[in-house]
């Protein structure tokens, strides 16, 4: 079993800045890959960021600039630094993993359950 959790999700004005975080646990071999994605209300999921565990990283648009995703290799955690945050980031924000449990296993798709960001005056 693997478990993403994350964290740091809450209210902020718009200009504010949070940290998300996601620590993954559980049977793991490896980890290729983790990102953040995000889906607002009424509207489909969209990839935020990700970054590799060589560093990697990839950007959607409307965050390049503004949002900075890093990766602790020893920690298994993935952080999403945001910054100039808009009211249209307002989602539910989603950790993402691609890794193996074991050796001989493929790559598999893992997801958090999500947390919520709101940024509101």
């Amino acid at each position: 079993q693997v478990q993403l959790v994350e964290s740091g999700g809450g209210l902020v004005q718009p200009g504010g800045s949070l940290r998300l975080s996601c620590a993954a646990s559980g049977t793991i071999y490896t980890i290729n890959a983790m990102g953040w994605y995000r889906q607002a209300p009424e509207k489909e999921r969209e990839l935020v960021a990700v970054i590799t565990t060589g560093g990697i990283s990839n950007y959607a648009d409307s965050v390049m600039g503004r949002f900075t995703i890093s990766i602790d290799n020893v920690k298994n955690t993935v952080y999403l630094q945001m910054n100039s945050l808009k009211p249209e980031d307002t989602a539910i924000y989603y950790c993402n993993a691609k890794l193996r449990q074991h050796l001989v296993q493929a790559i598999g798709t893992y997801w958090g359950k999500g947390t919520l960001v709101t940024v509101s005056s």
